[in-house]
């Protein structure tokens, strides 16, 4: 718990470099998510995992461009980053 308080207050401190950090890291990682899920086909169930990785980012992306608190910022990072690394490796071709 404290590596996240402290993460929370580095981000506040430098909340402009951490946001354009954010945004590159998670929409590389949503796309690399994306391809990885449309490379297994297009079935209901692929569909829905792209739903969830896209919406997810793009969550992400909406919180900085709101400007809401950075404490909903970096939850949805984290979100953000956590779904797209689960997918991806959940896809992975064998």
């Amino acid at each position: 718990m404290k590596l996240y308080q402290d993460f929370v207050a580095n981000f506040q401190e430098s909340y402009y470099g951490y946001v354009s950090a954010g945004i590159i890291i998670s929409s590389c990682m949503g796309a690399v998510a994306a391809m990885m899920i449309l490379m297994n086909g297009h079935t209901l169930t692929n569909m829905i995992q792209l739903f969830f990785v896209v919406a997810v980012s793009m969550g992400f992306n909406a919180a900085v461009l709101a400007q809401l608190k950075s404490k909903h910022v970096v939850n949805s990072f984290i979100a953000s980053c956590l779904l797209s690394a689960v997918l991806i490796a959940v896809n992975v071709p064998l």
